[in-house]
């Protein structure tokens, strides 16, 4: 086919380049106008099921909500994990699907699962799905500040709530816009029990009263004169007064009006969480978007509507500030490797000069990195691939490798157009048949090499879960890029060869002044190896067997932490705290991390927002630290979390530190934000609690491990009302009677809704705080058939404490230690735990599972290493399709652990722990480095064939040292390619990518300098009785 191709291709040289400009112009056009994301899509499917159950307890929420929802749910087909959490008056359900299932089919099947379960659950008690948002979260926070001298909480939320929150949901690809801070405003009516016994007003008259206030009805149609009228009976309002002046009754012909019972006011909704930015108070609203959402269109066409928005606001309120944004982390990690695209260009290019001497070969060559990558930008785009840092990465990866095969071309024709000048008039071959010849010539060992290279890279397609995603895009990209070279070596390379190479003036004279002096130098060297071969040999032997035994001494992590520039810091106080404490404490944390010289900005989030997924308390809160771009950093990020995390020591708070991304990623391994989860199941909460502090003082002794903190179900205050049923029925009164009273008045009730132009207000009857204590509870009047009585006759009021909340796994209770790893490497600290585990006493029907990022790790290695096996499998199946031997085809595979040598020095010279990304850089490295012996071993067998060389030691050396340059060439260009990504390891967008170029550069490095002189010498060695039989078949095809 290649054959076919290249004949064809040089036949209509014009239609070529003029397709391939075309193509290229059209690829250009396709990749400008491409979504660009940080990371590859790494949604997995999960639905969250929420469900608020007024002032419910922990247990209660837990046996009559979560339990009989967990239940229905673990039954549905694709269910990976079903984790759930039950707190005061939440219920939250985790539904985790398989990576196979649509998430609409998964919202699909949890919908009918609800439905069904009406029954099952409390009345008026309603679960609800949270809307189907980007795992990536969050894309960007804005912060309103509340100047307090010119403007109120209440008026900024409002403005939050119903100006700025609808604007932002109708932008398309926005999930979700969840407001947090401020006051949200309510008409309060809050009854006096005392005074509404004097007047003879019962809690029903009140709330009936109340129910139908401020609504319109309708009265239908009239016709009436040849004319339709529509009767409409209006009783909207928004004053005040007439809520306050609204009758309940008139006994004795005498009006009891509401003000005489109760007091009416606008208040404050209860809240359970509040917001700052830069230490005074704020509405913060969190932006999420749909998963296929284009981040950077989306933040574009945000902030564009916040400027709108900006022209026209409230007198007195402050212009809306962005405290996080996604698409900043996405520029600067695109910016950095679009660097790093074109620092590799201008290295390969340099090289090629370098060796080739002149400027025509050299253009020829460097045609391929632009037409591979235009063409590649086509197949991302039918395959529905967005740019992000993996495809960028994989291309950033393959540039070296793109003008590898045309490399080998050129330098061919170079060579056969330098042969045909020294011979005489009539023997002389026309150009286009020599550019054919040539091409042909090295034709097959390229084509075999871009195909072992690809093989190579079919493991990565098989990783499971979150590796997968975030590497097959560099593999799709890596693959598509070099089989499009391949393409341009054997179409464009050859017609721009014939048109650029034949006329060429130094045509006549020799190799370049670096290349003669390196021949010179080789020639010696190799001559000595080649009369001691066996002893060359086992020296190589011996630095594979080292750098083999070095492996498994290398600490292990899952992926390079990235820099995001900005940190999420968490803050978790002792359950049972105010709001108020927690903001006061939160605010403090927010100054004196401002206080960091690379800090730029603080936003802080205090509890949980009405919307929120999260089932996070009041006593727990997190700040958002924006910092400086990574090339204004004086220290690294390191030194900047050790020097946050030594200011916020002193406060009483258990403190967090992640970046907004990995947090994610870890809340999507484990269920828990950060790289460790310890899980201790079991059904005793009390029994939970003790065992897990008593594991927490053990596990503190390990050395690395940061933030470690025993999550917080700890027993949080409670006022209990216990009915007693005897002194119920004594009065005449049912138990459920009173409580149905209690619910209503102490709680809260939600009774009507008061429009107000396009916002509206929940109207709730509701007991001051005053009468909701212990004391004012005792003192609260309830009615019965026997005249009404105070509380404390019918019941018993104490205060005592319970569970603050209650967390499950898969059906069990379960609480969680969470740790980071810090200064040492997860798999050391990982191994520590698991012996420190392994000791821990636990009673019956108890047991502790480890999850987080190192188990994806160790189930990545573990698939990754198996894969291995097969991809070799399937390599030395190519190559002995090629040479029908397994001894030539074994005697090429030894550049693989050539190349391990230089692989394990280039990271432990770096300190770079062995991550899945340097495990991608292995995968890569072995079929890169195989093909320099593919080019050796083969030019070696046409020599012998084509030109009428012997099996000796001649053959050997004049085929090394005319290979010596194609192969220096293409190990350097593509070794050199990465020399960008070698430095800056902590740029965005490069954390990923540095351990791949670490292991790729140095393994090359050493498998080319072994390769030029191990292979002649196992080819001497092994080589002769192999390619003696190849040779007596009748092909004239070239190797």
């Amino acid at each position: 086919m290649f054959k076919w191709l290249l004949e064809k291709s040089l036949a209509h040289r014009l239609l070529v380049l003029v397709t391939a400009a075309v193509l290229m112009a059209y690829g250009a056009y396709t990749l400008s106008r491409m979504p660009v994301d940080v990371f590859p899509d790494l949604n997995k499917p999960t639905v969250t099921v929420m469900t608020e159950a007024g002032g419910m307890a922990a247990e209660e929420v837990e046996q009559l909500i979560t339990f009989p929802l967990e239940t229905s749910m673990n039954g549905l087909p694709g269910v990976e994990s079903v984790r759930s959490t039950s707190s005061a008056g939440l219920s939250f359900i985790y539904v985790t699907f398989d990576w196979s299932v649509d998430i609409f089919r998964a919202r699909q099947m949890v919908s009918e699962r609800l439905s069904s379960m009406d029954e099952g659950l409390p009345a008026g008690v309603e679960p609800s799905m949270g809307p189907v948002s980007s795992v990536m979260g969050e894309i960007m926070m804005v912060a309103i500040p509340i100047a307090t001298e010119r403007t109120t909480p209440m008026a900024v939320r409002e403005y939050a709530d119903w100006v700025l929150r609808p604007r932002l949901l109708a932008i398309p690809g926005v999930a979700q816009v969840i407001p947090i801070g401020g006051e949200v405003r309510q008409f309060q009516v809050q009854p006096d029990t005392a005074r509404m016994a004097q007047l003879g007003i019962t809690p029903e008259q009140l709330s009936g009263a109340l129910k139908g206030f401020s609504s319109n009805t309708s009265g239908g149609f009239l016709e009436q004169g040849g004319r339709e009228y529509l009767i409409r009976h209006l009783g909207r309002t928004s004053r005040l007064e007439d809520l306050q002046n609204l009758a309940l009754a008139a006994p004795n012909g005498q009006s009891v009006l509401l003000r005489q019972v109760a007091s009416v006011s606008f208040a404050p909704a209860i809240k359970r969480g509040d917001a700052g930015f830069e230490g005074q108070p704020a509405v913060i609203l969190g932006i999420q978007k749909q998963p296929t959402a284009d981040t950077m269109a989306l933040t574009q066409r945000i902030e564009q509507a916040l400027d709108e928005l900006a022209q026209t606001l409230p007198a007195g309120m402050d212009k809306p500030r962005v405290t996080f944004r996604q698409a900043s982390f996405i520029e600067a990690s695109v910016t950095t490797l679009q660097g790093k695209l074109i620092g590799a260009s201008v290295f390969v290019a340099v090289i090629l000069f370098v060796f080739l001497g002149t400027l025509r070969p050299t253009v020829i060559a460097l045609t391929a990195i632009p037409v591979s990558i235009f063409l590649t930008a086509l197949v991302f785009k039918y395959f529905g691939l967005s740019i992000n840092t993996m495809t960028l990465g994989g291309l950033a990866i393959a540039i070296g490798g793109l003008v590898d095969d045309a490399v080998v071309d050129v330098e061919n024709v170079l060579r056969r157009l330098k042969m045909d000048r020294h011979k005489q008039g009539s023997a002389r071959l026309h150009p286009l048949e020599i550019v054919k010849l040539a091409s042909l010539e090295v034709r097959s060992g390229i084509v075999y090499a871009t195909a072992i290279i690809v093989l190579v890279f079919l493991p990565l397609f098989a990783l499971p879960g979150i590796e997968g995603r975030l590497f097959v895009p560099l593999g799709v990209a890596f693959i598509v890029s070099t089989l499009a070279s391949l393409l341009v070596s054997v179409t464009v390379t050859p017609v721009l060869a014939f048109y650029l190479l034949p006329r060429m003036k130094n045509l006549e004279h020799g190799d370049t002044r670096l290349l003669a002096w390196l021949k010179a130098r080789y020639r010696v060297g190799l001559a000595r190896v080649l009369q001691h071969p066996r002893q060359a040999v086992a020296a190589g032997g011996v630095a594979v067997l080292l750098a083999a035994l070095a492996v498994p001494l290398f600490p292990t992590t899952f992926l390079p932490p990235f820099n995001e520039g900005t940190l999420l810091v968490g803050m978790r106080l002792n359950p049972g705290v105010t709001l108020a404490e927690s903001t006061l404490l939160a605010s403090q944390a927010e100054r004196l991390v401002r206080q960091v010289p690379e800090v730029t900005h603080v936003g802080r989030r205090s509890g949980r927002a009405e919307l929120d997924e999260h089932a996070e308390g009041v006593h727990v809160s997190e700040l958002d630290v924006g910092l400086k771009p990574a090339s204004e950093m004086r220290r690294s990020m390191a030194e900047v979390q050790a020097d946050i995390r030594a200011r916020l020591a002193p406060l009483p708070a258990a403190v967090s530190m992640g970046q907004p991304i990995s947090h994610r990623i870890d809340h999507m391994l484990s269920g828990v934000r950060s790289q460790i989860a310890i899980k201790l199941f079991g059904e005793d909460l009390d029994t939970l609690r003790g065992q897990a502090e008593n594991l927490r003082a053990r596990l503190s002794k390990v050395e690395g491990l940061a933030d470690l903190e025993v999550e917080k179900q700890v027993l949080a205050p409670q006022i209990t009302v216990r009915v007693d049923y005897a002194a119920a029925a004594q009065y005449g009164v049912s138990a459920a009677q009173v409580l149905a009273t209690l619910q209503g008045l102490v709680e809260g009730e939600k009774l009507a809704q008061i429009v107000e132009g396009g916002r509206r207000f929940a109207l709730v009857l509701r007991l001051p705080d005053s009468a909701r204590g212990a004391l004012g509870l005792s003192q609260l009047l309830i009615d019965t058939p026997k005249g009404r009585v105070p509380l404390s006759r019918l019941a018993s009021i104490e205060e005592g404490d319970g569970p603050n909340q209650i967390s499950r796994d898969d059906g069990r209770r379960r609480i969680v230690l969470s740790a980071n790893a810090q200064g040492r490497a997860l798999s050391d600290v990982v191994a520590d735990i698991r012996k420190v585990v392994a000791d821990q006493r636990l009673p019956e029907g108890y047991f502790v599972t480890l999850g987080g990022q190192f188990q994806a790790q160790e189930e990545a290695s573990r698939l990754v290493g198996m894969l291995s096996v097969v991809s070799l499998a399937l390599m030395f199946v190519v190559l002995y399709t090629r040479y029908q031997s397994a001894r030539l085809s074994a005697l090429i595979m030894v550049n693989i652990p050539l190349a391990l040598v230089g692989a394990v020095l280039g990271l432990w010279l770096s300190g770079q722990p062995l991550s899945v990304a340097a495990l991608i850089g292995f995968i890569t490295l072995a079929g890169i480095s195989v093909r320099n012996g593919i080019l050796k071993v083969s030019h070696y067998l046409n020599l012998m064939r084509a030109e009428g060389e012997n099996f000796d030691h001649a053959m050997i050396l004049r085929g090394s040292l005319e290979r010596l340059s194609p192969v220096l060439m293409t190990a350097l260009v593509t070794a050199f390619a990465l020399a960008p990504l070698l430095f800056e390891a902590e740029r965005p967008g490069t954390e990923v990518l540095h351990p791949v170029a670490v292991v790729i550069f140095s393994g090359l490095v050493s498998s080319t300098l072994l390769d030029t002189f191990l292979t002649p010498a196992l080819f001497w060695l092994f080589g002769r009785r192999d390619a003696e039989r190849l040779l007596s078949h009748d092909s004239t095809e070239a190797f």
